[in-house]
């Protein structure tokens, strides 16, 4: 089923809204107080969906969607010292490339994914999702703990956030039905290659050249 446009549906309730609230006042100018109030807050109630609409719609905008197990970007490193790594990631399918200095033996993604229940699925929303960050890790927990880490944002804080909404005020959000991080993570070498895809149960990271073969297997 083909997702909906919230953009229209909350074109339809303003506009129902605003004809609910003009019933309301030519119900009040006949003296019939219990109507027009009646009408009145049944136009509030539209006009209030459709502002949650707007926003919802709004922060969706700044999330991507997913269906089935799909590609979400690729890495490609190149060694600039020890433990110390130049990261190339091109998001997919856009090809918008961003090059990232990472220091450690492992690097690592994580994404946010939103996933819906109820009368949105009944609508045919999507789940959607925003990558969040990348960063470099080292596999030894002492080195982790003292060297400097270097993570990278990966998207900007929209001004509302559904997804911390939802975990916020879940009652507020009834059609949410998970907010979960995801995160995956492999070594670095030189010359290595790998492919992350996400499903609605998480990211998953692959090898995709020899060298990114040899450094899991080593890894392994």
């Amino acid at each position: 089923m083909p997702e909906v446009d919230a953009n229209a549906f909350a074109i339809a309730s303003a506009a129902l809204g605003l004809i609910a609230f003009a019933v309301a006042l030519r119900q009040l100018f006949r003296a019939r107080v219990f109507a027009a109030t009646r009408s009145a807050f049944i136009g509030f109630l539209l006009v209030s969906c459709a502002a949650g609409l707007i926003v919802a719609s709004a922060t969706l905008g700044t999330y991507l969607r997913l269906t089935d197990e799909a590609p979400v970007a690729e890495l490609a490193f190149e060694a600039l010292g020890p433990q110390h790594f130049r990261a190339t990631l091109t998001r997919v399918p856009a090809g918008d490339v961003q090059i990232f200095e990472l220091s450690g033996d492992e690097w690592q993604v994580d994404a946010r994914v939103l996933k819906w229940r109820g009368w949105a699925n009944l609508l045919g929303l999507d789940a959607r999702y925003q990558l969040e960050r990348v960063g470099g890790r080292f596999r030894d927990i002492d080195q982790e703990r003292s060297e400097p880490r270097t993570v990278y944002s990966l998207s900007a804080p929209p001004a509302i956030d559904l997804w911390l909404l939802s975990r916020a005020y879940p009652n507020w959000l009834p059609f949410v039905d998970a907010t979960y991080g995801s995160a995956t993570y492999l070594p670095m070498a030189d010359g290595a290659r790998f492919r992350v895809t996400l499903s609605q149960t998480g990211l998953v990271a692959r090898p995709t050249n020899a060298a990114a073969i040899v450094a899991v297997g080593i890894w392994n």
